[in-house]
């Protein structure tokens, strides 16, 4: 099975975004590759990160933004400014 690129979990995520959901990057793994979806975790955090550095998205904790990269436990994705379940 062929990984999706950062551009596709990039689409995946963002067509969550604009459901007017938040998601757990597991969420974005398994709706890119159900079967195998632990090997996508680290991908899936990587594009997050990228397009929260380019204001696209925002990484939360606890309903909170937080740095990507400074970020332990679990994390959601939301639009900025969202008040999605975080």
């Amino acid at each position: 099975m062929t990984d999706p690129g950062p551009e596709r979990i990039a689409e995946a995520l963002r067509a969550r975004l604009d459901r007017g959901t938040s998601a757990c990057p597991s969420e974005i793994a398994r709706a890119l590759r159900p079967d195998d979806w632990r090997a996508l975790m680290d991908p899936v955090r990587a594009v997050a990160a990228d397009l929260a550095a380019r204001g696209e998205l925002e990484v939360t904790q606890g309903g909170r933004p937080v740095d990507p990269a400074r970020a332990h436990g679990p994390v959601r994705y939301r639009k900025p400014g969202g008040t999605g379940a975080g």
